[in-house]
């Protein structure tokens, strides 16, 4: 029972995690988070060019002439 009890106190975040992550399969709530996690991605991405649009402009530059 001791062993248990240790294992769950070790791997209780894992454990809690497993099930957050069955809840959200179930639900289909999945769907959301990786539409949100995209979200997230396309805005990072579209400051990131705003703000370096010069060397975003060679890269791709650079790039498109490679090919």
């Amino acid at each position: 029972m001791d062993d248990f009890k240790n294992f769950i106190v070790q791997y209780r975040g894992a454990i809690i995690g497993g099930l957050i992550a069955i809840l959200i399969l179930c639900t289909g709530l999945y769907k959301l988070v990786i539409g949100i996690i995209l979200l997230v991605i396309g805005m990072f991405l579209g400051n990131y060019v705003q703000k370096n649009k010069y060397d975003v402009k060679e890269k791709l530059k650079n790039f498109i002439d490679r090919m």
